[in-house]
């Protein structure tokens, strides 16, 4: 099976062979040599138990991290979901303190998954299985969800890198973004079309984010924006669900994804020279953070 390097490429293998993104997917992998449909399949549930073991471990703790600057801001949400309820919703509720809580394990160095950077590690995961575990869905039909969000990350990557430094956070939280609204809307009985659909809405609607990290670290406005991007996957997949489609086809969406990198200024990626790196609070924070570390 050839290689698929483009999205219309995939939407066409799948409607050639009538499969699902995720068929097509494990066909192609199966077709290299390398690994059996069950070895891959084996490699998918690692990574799933892996999310659900960050999740776990993040819930339960309020340790900071070195600088001491993120830590426990998912126990506030928890704490404050004790008292009310999101007004968005069980489910959307259940994202954010999950999409927190992984981010959050990154920072402590326990173990998460990079989907597709440790920086963008809890939108997938948080999206993925808080939807799951409120809808029953199977281990077998998360796996398959996974498998389909990993092939649009894929194909994004066959343009550019998924780095910050090369594309801003439009690469990286962005395409965590385009990747879970995907796994959501296959989870949700979702046509090839609409998955498609899905990720390039969400893509669409957050070029130009830039990554400007203050004192270089994945942290401020790195976590947070875990569960902004997590919440911006829904609205994607809800659109896409109601036929709502994206003007600009994905592939030229991700071609101007790749230009807007190439535009965007060295200092607003990923250098920490310029944006909310270099505001007052942020260039006080700089200059003070050895006070602030814990060994």
């Amino acid at each position: 099976m050839d290689n698929i390097n483009t999205f219309r490429q995939l939407y066409l293998a799948c409607k050639e062979n009538n499969k699902r993104i995720y068929e097509v997917a494990l066909d192609y992998e199966v077709s290299q040599g390398e690994y059996s449909e069950y070895q891959i399949r084996l490699q998918a549930k690692k990574s799933l138990d892996a999310m659900v073991e960050a999740i776990k471990t993040g819930l339960k703790s309020t340790e900071l991290s070195p600088s001491g600057f993120s830590g426990n801001d998912c126990d506030k949400l928890q704490k404050r979901y004790e008292k009310s309820t999101s007004v968005l919703g069980c489910v959307a509720q259940k994202i954010m303190t999950y999409a927190l809580a992984t981010s959050e394990q990154n920072l402590r160095m326990g173990k998460i998954v990079a989907c597709p950077t440790a920086g963008s590690c809890g939108i997938v995961p948080a999206v993925l299985i808080a939807y799951a575990e409120e809808f029953n869905i199977s281990e077998t039909d998360m796996i398959n969800a996974l498998i389909t969000a990993g092939e649009i990350g894929k194909l994004v990557s066959e343009k550019m890198a998924l780095a910050g430094a090369v594309g801003g956070c439009q690469a990286e939280c962005g395409v965590a973004s385009a990747m879970a609204s995907a796994a959501l809307t296959q989870m949700r009985g979702g046509n090839v079309k609409q998955i498609i659909n899905a990720s390039t809405l969400a893509l669409k609607n957050i070029l130009g984010l830039t990554c400007d990290p203050v004192c270089g670290l994945v942290e401020i406005p790195c976590v947070k924006r875990n569960p902004f991007l997590a919440i911006h996957a829904v609205t994607a997949s809800e659109l896409a669900m109601a036929d709502i489609i994206s003007k600009i086809p994905a592939d030229e969406v991700v071609d101007a994804m790749e230009q807007t990198g190439k535009l965007m200024s060295p200092l607003l990626k990923e250098s920490s020279q310029g944006g909310l790196a270099k505001t007052k609070t942020a260039i006080s924070l700089e200059k003070n953070i050895g006070s602030f570390v814990k060994y």
